[in-house]
């Protein structure tokens, strides 16, 4: 018998997510045992795939559909309407692989318009079922602005399931809980890591030293002792030894790229007796903090138990972005990437509809 894998040790300890819209990386870490719950997906990982030569299928479908259907309508409606169709379709290919949901992301143009992100939240759930894909299989990812989690709370009392995303700090993870968010996902790398060489750092004991590993922890302990119904699902994670020290933190589940899920296929499990449901990374005091960093999002701050995120359209929670730069920079920084990238596939749709 083959020696288990670290990524059946991970999945022994949680529940692994797939961070990829490609069929063939959720194929290849399912197996009879072990099937991912959820698929999520960002404006990056779209046009990741939309550009890829034997993606060009789905792209064509997209475009074929918006030309064939939407022949009176201006042309940057249809490429809109393109790119959220070509999401649904890359969406689809995975979902056979998947227990639990399909995500798409709300366009990062409006994480500062509650109207506007509910607007695409409900926009990208109706295509979802109009292709066979039930609203109760389906999360919104939209960023954890103040006016985008004002738009979390009216989404989930119309029953359409929201993850927040672009989450920084504690102060966030609290407004997430307050609006009913199935998910959370704090970013454990910042977004830059992805696209800027020499950004990332690899830390020696990375659940001690990394700056974001005390605000996992403190949101994970947070929501324990609020008994919240919101599940912590750290993302952005690059090699498989920062999913060990996140192992450690005790979230409810991981995302991980089709890369950080080879190097977790590839290295053997930890020697540990088979029962011992703890982590094999010693574990980590929430209150400890980062060697030589301050963290992002204060983990000693405010009590956030006493504040109300929602009320007047988020105010409490533009506040604690105000005082917290780190996190005001990452969440620009992001919405920017998305941005940038969501512009990109529109630039793609856009000449495939003149063409």
């Amino acid at each position: 018998m083959a020696p288990a894998t670290l990524l059946s040790h991970v999945r022994a300890q949680l529940t692994v997510d797939v961070d990829s819209m490609d069929p063939l990386v959720a194929a290849r870490h399912t197996t009879d045992q072990h099937r991912f719950s959820d698929m999520t997906s960002n404006q990056a990982i779209v046009y990741s795939e939309a550009v890829r030569p034997e993606r060009a299928p789905v792209v064509q479908a997209a475009v074929a559909h918006v030309r064939a259907s939407e022949r009176e309508l201006d042309l940057e409606t249809k490429v809109s309407d393109a790119l959220d169709l070509l999401t649904v379709l890359l969406a689809k290919e995975v979902y056979p692989y998947l227990t639990g949901r399909v995500h798409a992301q709300a366009s990062p143009s409006a994480a500062y318009d509650t109207e506007a992100t509910i607007r695409h939240a409900k926009k990208l759930v109706a295509l979802f079922e109009a292709h066979g894909i039930p609203k109760s299989r389906v999360c919104i990812k939209i960023p954890t602005t103040p006016e985008s989690v004002v738009a979390c709370n009216y989404l989930e009392r119309l029953g359409i399931r929201t993850l927040a995303t672009c989450l920084f700090s504690v102060p966030q993870a609290m407004a997430a809980h307050q609006a009913g968010c199935l998910y959370v996902a704090p970013y454990f790398n910042e977004l830059r890591v992805h696209f800027e060489p020499g950004v990332w750092k690899e830390y020696q004991d990375t659940a001690r030293e990394h700056p974001m590993a005390p605000v996992i922890g403190a949101i994970v302990q947070l929501f324990k002792e609020l008994g919240s119904s919101t599940l912590v699902m750290p993302a952005s994670i690059v090699t498989a030894k920062e999913v060990v020290a996140l192992v450690s933190l005790k979230p409810d589940h991981l995302t991980l790229s089709g890369a950080v899920l080879d190097q977790l296929a590839a290295a053997e499990s930890p020697a540990a007796a088979p029962d011992d449901p703890q982590p094999h990374h010693p574990e980590v005091p929430v209150s400890s903090e980062p060697a030589g960093a301050a963290p992002t999002g204060e983990t000693k701050g405010p009590n956030v138990k006493a504040i109300n995120y929602l009320e007047n359209e988020g105010a409490a929670l533009r506040e604690a972005f105000a005082a917290d730069a780190e996190a005001s920079r990452k969440m620009a920084d992001a919405l920017r990437i998305f941005g940038e990238m969501e512009e990109k596939t529109r630039v793609l749709l856009r000449a495939m509809l003149q063409a």
